[in-house]
């Protein structure tokens, strides 16, 4: 280990660490070559006290869905008796250790981290990943994930890549750059070279190890001894690692031809398994003695129970460098060897991998693998087999298929990019309805994950329109994601369109009626919609977006889109009266559930849409359903916000912004972070909520997510509000609305809009959001939305009523929404001191400032404060003091509110990581078991 004394000073320490009982992660990534595997093998041999795993990625191998993950666990597979039945349950079946499917890919990643931390109460854990440029992505992302979440077990997991910048699921570890070794220690490598014959190899191996001995090995005893000279190498220096193939590669020629044969065997062959590898040999002439001059040549050791290249570098020498005819033959040995059931997917491989054009029966046995693999939620496996069975078929209309099954699983492994590539190598025209209908749903992932939603939603509708004659049955789930794409931008009229193709449908009734007035028309402020193009049905070009920070520039008075119709919300009501009542005999989809709650939150019926969204994210935590459990959590988040309920809202979109970075669902991310950064800004969290809203509205605005750009906008209006920048809050607020487009949807933003336009000095500017406001208030007839309405009016209104609505907006409000009761107090006792009424004033505002405090609202607790000393009032602190919860970290905080097992499930950490972060939390709140902290937090 010549020249590593950093590298080995942090790859110890994690081993003591792990000896300790804390857990670390580590990737190492540099070239091929430069000592990645070197310092593994360093950690296995200082592993004393830890039991080590290890697993190797290989090229070959890289296909086959969580064949990685098998080998690593292999030694500790007894722990899966210990895990919840669910967790085990998936790993036997990712491992076909069982015959049954998997439903979701979370609950794998989560038994891979119980198994860890099960394995490591029995002796600490050193986890060894070697290659992970080559291991199979679903177990790179399993294990990836439980790196991250890995806190106090005493697992230490290193990590080795190839590349200066390794990228994919590996991006969030912690690296270490793993860079060339000095000339000093270059040399120490070097010994027995003549002096000159020595600095010739170190110029040409730019302190690349692995170079450094194979350069030197593939000499001559002449040219080692300088005789020669000058070296037969190259005048400049030339690429690693071409220049180091080209040295193995001679390594290997010298070999004899039935030594090279085996070899390439060897490399083809994905299992290491010794007896497999010589009955495929045995089918091509080899035998057991052809390995000897491999084995004294030092390019692989051989044991009883398998055989090891020495280096990638030198398995992928002696595959590339076997004639074409040599490999085919190694592969269909291969398959002839692993003829059984258990090995069905591998012989498949290897069938296709000794495929040279068109052939139909490897093609339908690949489709079988992507099968199993995506009934395994291995979706990057299955997409890969079904793109290969694609590149099998020769009828096009099957290949065309094989290819949208490959998209499809592609966009459902997180990999979209992939998803687009494939998508566009599918034949076109498509003559079959139902294929033509799949094709629109893989274009529409692909453009909300790249593109726009106006044009995801165009997609799939225009989709709907080609495809109902034929196939109507696909009609409904085509214009129910139609819809749900159309939201995220914000325009109402769009929603509209696309409503109106179904309107019989309930799914697609409620927004039909209750955007009735806006289906024919758009906006006439000049604003651009959310699409990218100009389009048939008026999407036209989105302006360049301004930093993300910037207060946006908006006109004296801004245009208001038409008030919502009393009769509009009212039709609306009937068809959402039996979308809820299916929803609640369980007949219907999760995306009519989904949208069910969607519409139930836009009409302000939060209670119900409490019950649907909650309803939702069980059925994804109970069938397994981890892809749209984000998407649940960011509504039932909405709606506890829109109840006050502003703890359970962090709770839950904390933990679907967790869930939606694992699923790389970059849409829903923006989404989450915008909604996170509005509840930052109501505590006054400044950094937080800027840093969030910034985040979210590099997404969302160049891609028109109006939704998400609305959002966002919001908190940073809701951060200068709070702060009593009035001017920048009404120009924040206003390009929220104008992004929100219909007030159902803007409605939120109208008391804050009212508010800012009035502390700006601008009562002008208040009385259209007062206005759609009132107007939301009479359609919808909900106290919550009254209460607001009525806190507008006395604001903009005459003193001579603006008792009486305050007043009636105190009585409206419900009892549990403690911010906006606190809101409406604290302006009625500012109104009350301009009356000069102190004392009057000194109630409302110390009720106001205690609310406040209940809810951590520090910008506004200032200033309810600074208002009650203006009354000559004070306030005693010792009223509400600051809970002891507050004291703790966000995770402490989120460990001590759970009880039992599924705090590991939820919180996505190992159960013995929650019992560190108990055992660090109970010293703060002044305690020493649960049975305290009950006592505490039901206090």
């Amino acid at each position: 280990m010549q020249g590593r004394d950093a590298e080995l000073r942090r790859i110890e320490l994690m081993l003591d660490d792990a000896l300790r009982g804390e857990s670390g992660a580590l990737l190492l990534h540099g070239e091929a070559g430069i000592g990645k595997t070197a310092l593994l093998d360093h950690a296995a041999a200082r592993a004393q006290g830890l039991r080590v795993l290890r697993v190797e990625g290989i090229e070959s191998e890289m296909e086959l869905g969580f064949s990685g993950l098998h080998q690593l666990f292999l030694p500790v597979l007894q722990v899966l008796d210990r895990l919840p039945a669910p967790q085990a349950q998936a790993l036997r079946s990712v491992f076909g250790l069982v015959d049954a499917p998997v439903r979701d890919r979370l609950t794998v990643a989560l038994a891979a981290l119980s198994v860890l931390a099960e394995a490591a109460a029995d002796m600490p854990l050193l986890c060894l990943v070697d290659d992970v440029q080559w291991l199979d992505q679903p177990s790179v992302d399993v294990l990836a994930f439980a790196a991250r979440r890995l806190r106090a077990e005493g697992v230490a997991m290193l990590f080795a890549a190839r590349g200066d910048s390794p990228g994919g699921t590996a991006r969030a570890l912690p690296r270490l750059h793993v860079t060339g070794i000095d000339r000093t220690a270059a040399a120490a490598l070097l010994p027995g070279l003549a002096p000159p014959v020595a600095e010739r190899i170190i110029d040409q191996a730019h302190g690349n190890p692995l170079a450094l001995r194979e350069l030197s090995a593939a000499l001559t005893p002449a040219q080692r001894s300088g005789q020669l000279g000058p070296l037969a190498l190259p005048e400049a220096p030339s690429a690693l690692p071409s220049r180091l193939q080209e040295a193995l590669a001679e390594r290997i020629h010298r070999l004899p031809e039935a030594t090279r044969r085996i070899l390439a065997v060897a490399a083809a062959d994905d299992t290491g398994d010794l007896a497999a590898v010589l009955a495929a040999a045995a089918r091509t002439g080899g035998s057991v003695d052809d390995l000897a001059p491999a084995e004294r040549a030092g390019l692989l050791a051989v044991s009883g129970a398998g055989l090891r290249f020495r280096h990638p570098l030198v398995r992928f020498a002696a595959y590339r460098g076997a004639p074409l005819a040599e490999r085919i033959a190694a592969h269909r040995a291969l398959a002839e060897t692993l003829d059984g059931a258990g090995h069905a997917h591998r012989r498949a491989w290897h069938l296709a991998a000794a495929a040279t054009g068109p052939d139909e029966r490897v093609a339908a046995e690949l489709e079988r693998v992507a099968e199993w693999a995506g009934s395994r939620q291995a979706m990057a496996s299955a997409s890969a087999a079904y793109e290969r069975a694609a590149q099998l078929t020769a009828d096009p209309a099957l290949r065309a298929r094989r290819l949208i099954g490959a998209a499809q699983r592609a966009s459902e492994a997180g990999q979209d990019e992939r998803c687009g590539a494939l998508a566009d190598q599918v034949p076109q025209p498509l003559q079959d309805p139902g294929m033509a209908a799949d094709f629109a749903r893989v274009r529409a992932v692909v453009e909300l994950g790249f593109g726009s939603p106006a044009r995801a939603a165009r997609i799939l509708a225009e989709g709907a329109d080609a495809t109902a004659a034929e196939r109507p049955d696909k009609l409904p789930v085509l214009l129910t994601d139609a819809v749900h794409a159309a939201f995220a931008t914000g325009d109402a009229a769009l929603i509209a369109q696309i409503a109106a193709r179904a309107p019989a449908l309930p799914v697609l009734a409620v927004p039909s009626h209750a955007f009735a007035d806006t289906a024919a028309t758009r906006r006439e402020d000049g604003d651009a919609a959310a699409d990218g193009d100009a389009t048939a049905d008026g999407v036209s070009a989105a302006p360049a977006a301004p930093a993300a920070s910037a207060v946006p520039t908006v006109s004296a008075v801004p245009a208001v889109p038409a008030v919502p119709a009393a009769s509009a919300v009212s039709n609306a009501r009937q068809p959402l009266a039996e979308l809820v009542a299916a929803c609640d005999r369980t007949e219907v989809s999760l995306m009519d559930r989904l949208m069910t709650g969607h519409y139930c939150h836009l009409l302000a019926d939060h209670a119900t849409a409490h019950r649907v969204a909650s309803a939702a994210v069980a059925h994804c935590r109970d069938r397994g359903v981890g892809g749209w459990l984000p998407t649940t959590l960011h509504l039932l988040a909405q709606v506890e916000l829109a109840l006050g309920r502003r703890d359970d809202a962090r709770s839950h979109a904390t933990e679907a912004l967790r869930l939606a970075d694992y699923y790389d669902l970059h849409h829903r991310v923006a989404h989450l972070r915008a909604l996170l950064a509005v509840l930052a800004a109501a505590r006054g969290e400044e950094d937080r909520t800027r840093e969030l809203a910034d985040r979210a509205l590099e997404y969302t605005r160049p891609r028109g997510v109006g939704r998400g750009t609305s959002d966002a906008l919001w908190a940073l209006g809701l951060l200068d509000l709070g702060s009593g920048q009035g001017q920048r809050a009404l120009d924040r607020l206003a390009a929220a609305r104008d992004a929100a487009g219909h007030p159902l949807m803007a409605r939120h933003l109208l008391p804050d809009l009212v508010e800012a336009a009035v502390r700006a000095g601008r009562p002008e500017r208040a009385q259209a959001p007062a206005g759609a406001l009132a107007a939301c208030a009479d359609a919808l007839r909900q106290p919550a939305i009254s209460a607001q309405s009525r806190r507008c009016r006395a604001l903009i209104g005459p003193d001579t009523r603006a008792e009486e609505h305050y007043l009636a907006a105190l009585d409206l409000h419900p009892a549990d929404d403690g911010f906006e009761r606190a809101r409406t107090e604290l302006l009625y006792g500012e109104w009350l001191r301009r009356q000069r009424r102190k004392l009057d004033a000194r109630d409302r505002l110390r009720a106001a400032l205690e609310r406040f405090d209940r809810v951590g609202a520090r910008p506004w607790v200032r200033r309810a404060r600074t208002e009650l000393r203006a009354t000559g009032g004070h306030h005693d602190p010792a009223l509400a003091a600051d809970s002891p919860i507050a004291r703790l970290s966000p995770q402490e905080r989120e460990v001590v509110r759970l009880t039992n097992r599924e705090i590991a499930t939820q919180l996505l950490l190992s159960p013995r990581t929650v019992g560190h972060h108990l055992y660090r939390a109970f010293p703060k709140l002044g305690i020493g078991s649960r049975t305290q902290l009950a006592d505490l937090l039901g206090g």
